[in-house]
């Protein structure tokens, strides 16, 4: 049993001001009983500052927020502290109630079943509580400026708080809770837009009005970016782009996954030209497809041009583990500069035309009974599936994989990428026990797995 820690906490209080030069913002937020006396983050408008983001990220993993949950306390506490930072920087509040829109959800109720094997009975539907989460939304200019052209930064600030149904820790599921502070998922995208905002507040980056906007409900299936693109506090036919951050903390090497390319014919030209400046150089990992597990899609599916950055799975995702220490903030600094340099590119063109996409979570994707227990590195680009994760007491565990294994053939099947490896899952049933080959350090192995 958990005890809340708001029962005796003071309201977060902010109080501003803004230095002498114009490069600089210095925020603090003022001393309660939650012991942060004192907090002071300082962002530089010109030059990106990973000190700035890393206090951000701090601040939204602390545990005055429990996790960010959507719904909860600790997530409107997130909200109200986002809306703080929005004001301190310059920002017009966007929603429609000051910095915040409301939006309501109730999920779908479980039936209920009482019994064991063929005694049980269905009792109907259990009772499910309506849901009211906070999207924050903040704007460089008035929302009745629609003689401009609007550009959207977004990203989501919920989580999955002392561990709901999408954690992937072992504890949750042994009745255990712990806080998720999901500093990569997602305080990184908050802090990056953060970083966006404040820069323009201090030199606007583009001479047209952008959207700055922090959603709530996307762990539990896109609900707040669903709601603003149903009620939109900006015209959508004002809409050029949207470019989503989601798990931008973990850059490893120069590898970024850019998602949405394909959602207009000036994205590639535009992505080429910004990489090729000094201090981009990435490796791009592309996807074209304008449909995705973020807030993007749902601005996709609104004939919206979109690009999702996302700089790709770890073993701490969904995890109590995923925190503040573990995140490349001077990679978010690059990813920032990337992102301002599109914003700039975008403002050039004469128009920015939507086209649909194929989408990658189609139909004609294989269907699967069995998991390997793994977490796949999306941004590997060689022959195979390579291995970023591995569950501790499931099939790939037991059959004595490791992380960095590339799973290279399942049986007969030969795996070239993610959709061979999918393919290759479809083929078996739980308890089958099949020769997985897999690469390790340039040598080959041949491992027994026991699927379930």
């Amino acid at each position: 049993m958990k005890t809340s820690l708001f029962g005796h906490l003071a309201p977060l209080t902010f109080c501003f001001s803004i230095g002498l030069s114009a490069a600089v913002l210095l925020v603090s937020c003022g001393s309660g009983e939650s012991g942060h006396d004192g907090l002071s983050i300082e962002d530089m408008g010109l030059t990106a500052s990973a000190d700035a983001m890393r206090a951000d990220v701090e601040v939204l993993t602390d545990a005055r927020f429990e996790g960010r949950e959507t719904g909860k306390p600790g997530a409107y506490a997130a909200g109200d502290w986002i809306a703080g930072r929005m004001e301190a920087l310059g920002l017009t509040a966007a929603g429609d109630s000051g910095y915040h829109q409301a939006f309501r959800y109730k999920p779908h109720p479980p039936m209920q079943v009482h019994g064991h094997g063929d005694s049980s009975m269905t009792m109907g539907m259990a009772v499910v509580q309506e849901i009211v989460g906070k999207n924050v939304i903040g704007a460089t200019a008035a929302l009745s400026d629609t003689t401009r052209r609007w550009g959207v930064f977004g990203c989501h600030h919920d989580h999955l708080g002392w561990g709901d149904e999408n954690s992937l820790w072992r504890g949750v599921a042994e009745g255990d809770s712990a806080m998720h502070p999901g500093a990569d998922d997602n305080a990184s995208g908050v802090a990056l837009l953060l970083e966006l905002a404040s820069r323009h507040s201090a030199v606007p980056m583009v001479d047209h009005p952008l959207l700055m906007a922090s959603f709530s409900g996307e762990e539990k299936g896109l609900w707040g970016s669903n709601h603003f693109t149903d009620e939109p506090t900006v015209g959508l036919e004002h809409v050029d782009w949207m470019i989503n951050f989601d798990m931008v903390g973990r850059l490893r090497g120069d590898t970024l996954a850019v998602y949405g390319n394909g959602t207009s014919p000036v994205w590639n030209g535009i992505l080429d030209s910004c990489n090729a400046r000094d201090g981009a150089g990435f490796e791009l990992v592309l996807s074209e497809s304008g449909v995705g597990p973020s807030d993007h899609t749902s601005f996709y599916l609104e004939d919206i041009p979109v690009l999702h950055f996302f700089t790709g799975q770890h073993e701490d995702y969904h995890k109590p583990t995923d925190t503040s220490d573990k995140l490349n903030y001077e990679g978010m600094v690059r990813i920032a500069d990337f992102a301002q340099c599109l914003a700039q590119e975008l403002a050039l063109q004469d128009s920015i035309p939507f086209t649909k996409t194929k989408d990658s979570s189609n139909d004609d994707a294989p269907r699967f009974k069995v998991t390997l227990g793994v977490v796949p590195d999306y941004l590997f680009s060689g022959t195979g599936m390579r291995i970023d994760g591995v569950s501790e007491g499931r099939p790939a565990q037991l059959a004595g994989m490791e992380k960095g294994d590339v799973v290279l053939r399942i049986g007969d099947h030969e795996v070239l990428d993610m959709m061979g490896y999918m393919e290759g899952l479809s083929m078996y049933e739980e308890g089958q026990t099949t020769p997985v080959e897999v690469m390790r350090k340039g040598e080959k192995l041949v491992l027994d797995v026991t699927w379930d």
